[in-house]
């Protein structure tokens, strides 16, 4: 009789065992797909070296990157230096810079121009100044009328938008490639990128990656020529590289 009660028993609990399991496989394979997703899409990439480019690390999220960007952006007391102290001293210079490309036939007055991580806009200010009227900035702070909202990893434009880009914050890229990517995304065909970059110093510390040469630049603009590289004093970046896209 005892024997007969374990047989019964055996079974049932074997049943039991494996509904159990059923429900269990589906739910963790939920819980790694999400977790998954997360590292994908949230997560940034860390102390990552490809290269000659070199991702900081530091950032368990990429809304704590945005944070620490915003640390700078919204500093009273920088903003109060960009826009006294430094503001005709820096629009005079990034005018020198722009009129230059414009001997050289790089940026024309009718270029619709966009400057990529603009602050409080001093080079949309030396663009307009020198006869690009067309001319607008972004930031993740907005400073009307020069600067508009928006991310750099995912500009706020449709595609082919402009005839001329500029930057001078590609250190401050978490994402390079992303980075990239929208600018060529919003360039129109011919149309030319032109980015002030740090290569024999490294730059602040809010800059979320190093560049030790232009070689990841070269690759990353995958649907555009290098047309141009020097060296220039500009605000502790220290080379000019201009890219037209095909």
């Amino acid at each position: 009789m005892q024997t007969m009660k374990n047989t019964q028993t055996k079974p049932l609990i074997l049943k039991c065992f494996f509904f159990s399991l059923f429900l269990s496989v589906p739910i963790f394979l939920l819980s790694s797909s999400r977790s998954l997703e997360r590292q994908t899409s949230d997560a940034p990439p860390g102390n990552q070296r490809a290269g000659d480019l070199r991702i900081r690390p530091g950032y368990n999220s990429y809304e704590a990157y945005i944070e620490r960007q915003l640390n700078k952006t919204l500093n009273p007391k920088l903003r109060r230096i960009w826009t006294t102290r430094d503001w005709d001293r820096k629009i005079n210079v990034f005018a020198q810079f722009f009129e230059d490309l414009k001997q050289r036939q790089l940026l024309m007055n009718e270029s619709k121009a966009l400057c990529i991580g603009a602050r409080v806009g001093q080079e949309v200010e030396a663009l307009r100044r020198v006869g690009v009227a067309d001319s607008v900035g972004i930031d993740l702070v907005p400073y009307p009328p020069l600067v508009l909202e928006g991310d750099f990893h995912n500009q706020p434009f449709e595609n082919e938008t402009f005839d001329f880009e500029f930057s001078n914050v590609f250190d401050h890229a978490l994402y390079p490639d992303k980075f990239v990517g929208e600018i060529e995304r919003t360039l129109r065909s011919g149309g030319v990128c032109v980015l002030h970059v740090a290569l024999s110093r490294r730059s602040d510390k809010y800059s979320a990656n190093d560049l030790y040469s232009v070689k990841p630049l070269t690759k990353m603009f995958g649907r555009s020529e290098l047309l141009h590289l020097r060296t220039v004093d500009g605000f502790g970046l220290d080379t000019e590289v201009v890219f037209r896209k095909k």
